[in-house]
């Protein structure tokens, strides 16, 4: 009876451990567009900022690459685990940051990260084209749901800030394009590698292709030319709202399963709402909320169903 209750005990007190870290973690990923539009204030473009983001984030995720490598005794990769990580990584972390950063020029971070929120109803609409999976009835009305909130949202952006409005909002919408093609194809790559190297790894390459894009398109000391606030935003960026999210996340699956992690993560929106308006001045409308209402009615209804 005591043995019971003690491991009754351990498994609550994990879930609550993941429940935290996943809730960190949906918050720290939000928090990434209040520093991106607060850096872009300074006048710093995104393919610099990105860059900046990645810089102080590649000696992080090295050391955890090589602590993962040394501490699980890891074999090399084989060629085909190469191929996925060169992939994924370029599809989920270089692509899919990249169009975010753009599209946060034009758009409110409150749309963006809702826009970003719509990944699980994507790969619904991808899985359904590509391997033929019937979309049922339940997942209609959630799409539905979801599309009509980002619209409603998208036509009072469109009222407040005409300017940019579309190319911000299609900009992201392709960034979550490609980072539902990455959850589509990391499951056999985690597997494989295990979640924490992959990530890593990937990120890795992420990093280099980055950093090529800027070499080729920036002057190389124009880096070195910004801003104290923009590199403070830089660390701030890469420390709580890429390398420890990344790592909670990955933590809080293992907790308490991708399903729950997906329930908590519904907060991340509605902080980044809230979020915007403390530090960025976005004023948090009825509009505003009765769209974000639908998309995450849509997107828990995809969540829960899976």
């Amino acid at each position: 009876m005591a043995t019971e209750a003690t491991h009754s005990s351990r498994r609550h007190s994990s879930a609550w451990v993941g429940v935290g870290l996943a809730l960190f973690a949906a918050v720290g990923f939000s928090g990434k567009a209040i520093l991106v539009k607060l850096a872009y204030r300074d006048g710093v473009d995104a393919v610099t900022l990105l860059a900046l983001r990645m810089v102080f984030s590649v000696p992080m995720f090295m050391a955890v690459a090589l602590w993962s490598r040394v501490r699980n005794n890891a074999k090399p990769f084989a060629k085909t685990d190469w191929m996925m990580v060169v992939g994924l990584g370029l599809a989920g972390y270089y692509l899919s940051s990249l169009f975010d950063f753009m599209g946060l020029a034009y758009i409110t971070a409150g749309l963006e990260r809702l826009v970003l929120f719509l990944y699980p109803t994507m790969v619904v609409l991808i899985s359904a084209i590509l391997f033929r999976r019937p979309v049922g009835w339940h997942e209609r009305v959630a799409l539905v749901l979801s599309y009509a909130g980002i619209f409603l949202v998208f036509l009072h952006d469109m009222g407040q800030h005409q300017n940019g409005v579309v190319m911000g909002t299609v900009l992201v919408f392709v960034s979550t394009l490609t980072y539902s093609f990455y959850l589509i194809g990391t499951g056999h790559a985690v597997r494989r590698i295990g979640p924490i190297r992959f990530t890593a790894y990937a990120m890795l390459v992420a990093s280099v292709a980055t950093l090529t894009q800027y070499s080729l398109t920036h002057p190389v000391d124009l880096i070195f030319q910004q801003t104290r606030r923009v590199y403070e935003l830089s660390v701030a960026m890469a420390i709580f709202s890429t390398v420890l999210p990344t790592f909670m996340l990955s933590a809080a699956i293992q907790k308490i399963g991708a399903g729950r992690v997906s329930l908590v993560g519904s907060i991340g929106p509605v902080s980044t709402l809230f979020m915007a308006q403390m530090f960025l001045g976005e004023a948090v409308t009825f509009i505003q909320l009765a769209g974000s209402f639908l998309v995450l009615a849509g997107v828990l209804s995809v969540s829960a169903k899976k």
